[in-house]
């Protein structure tokens, strides 16, 4: 991996995690809070896969390919569950969940 697919990918990874952030914020928001729980539930577990993507990346961790493909796999899946949605922030959020699965599965390979 070269150094500069290293910070797009950490970048990725933090602009899911803000997204995933605004998205868990807004849906708790929503008039209908019980039908975003999943989209909620998952805003959450991306996040905190995302953090840990990233300090993976930045410590050289021997696991780091593992984690980066972990954490497309959830980004992929809170992707799936925020495009199932009409809100703005849910449709971001997915935009931002299939481009930090997409990068993550590119520093796994």
């Amino acid at each position: 991996m070269t150094q500069q697919q290293y910070e797009e990918c950490i970048r990725a990874c933090l602009e899911c995690m803000e997204a995933c952030n605004v998205c868990f914020d807004a849906c708790l928001k929503e008039d209908h809070v019980q039908m975003m729980a999943e989209c909620i539930r998952l805003d959450r577990e991306c996040t905190d896969m995302c953090v840990f993507a990233v300090k993976a990346m930045q410590t050289n961790s021997p696991f780091a390919k593992q984690i980066c493909k972990l954490c497309a796999d959830i980004c992929e899946a809170c992707g799936n569950e925020c495009k199932k949605h009409d809100h703005d922030h849910c449709q971001k959020c997915a935009e931002s969940c299939f481009r930090c699965a997409e990068m993550c599965r590119k520093m796994a390979a």
